[in-house]
């Protein structure tokens, strides 16, 4: 028969036993549950890192995109700033150019029609017709005449222009007149004729 300290030993020992299988129990759940919540965690800082990457692509996308545009439209700019000065180049030079072509031979005719043309515009029956002084030396009371006895209508010389080359028409009343000086002519056709005299410039075909 054992003895009372033996079996308090025994007791003991298996008191030890038992809390040191406790102890490892506890010990291995909670390596476990550390163990998933180091995995739970790596894989949120897996996907909180592609979501990082994810938006910064998208964001550098969009910078790229501003970027791009920003310059197509700088250069867009340019080009059309270059282009306008160069067509108010072109259209410059030719105003400097319209007195030479009082020097052409077909001037005449060209100062009878640009008569004729100012009349079919006002539509008067009884008018003035003024021209700087060489254009006036053309229209002549002779070629006056002749016009009026084309249109059926009174023709009368007026002063000469102080600026510009060409005729200006207007009703005897001067509540109508119509400009068809060549100055004019070329502002009226500059915005219509912008198009066509760039692509020319260019060597591009019309």
């Amino acid at each position: 028969m054992r003895t009372v300290d033996e079996n308090i030993k025994m007791l003991s020992r298996s008191i030890l036993t038992d809390a040191q299988a406790e102890a490892d129990k506890i010990l291995e759940e909670a390596k476990a549950k550390a163990e998933a919540v180091k995995r739970r965690a790596e894989e949120q800082a897996k996907t909180a890192r592609e979501q990082i990457l994810e938006d910064a692509t998208r964001e550098a996308e969009r910078l790229r995109g501003q970027v791009i545009a920003t310059t197509q439209l700088k250069a867009r700019t340019q080009i059309l700033e270059n282009r306008e000065k160069v067509l108010n180049d072109v259209f410059k030079a030719a105003h400097e150019q319209l007195a030479t072509i009082q020097q052409w031979s077909e001037y005449k005719e060209i100062a009878q029609n640009l008569l004729r043309e100012a009349l079919v515009q006002l539509k008067g029956t009884d008018v003035i017709v003024r021209a700087d002084k060489t254009t006036m030396k053309l229209l002549n009371d002779e070629a006056i005449q002749k016009v009026a006895i084309e249109f059926n209508i009174k023709i009368k010389a007026g002063e000469s222009l102080e600026h510009g080359v060409g005729v200006i028409v207007e009703t005897a009343d001067g509540h109508l007149n119509y400009d068809n000086t060549l100055e004019t002519r070329l502002n009226r056709m500059q915005n219509s004729a912008r198009s066509a005299v760039y692509h020319i410039l260019m060597g591009e075909t019309l």
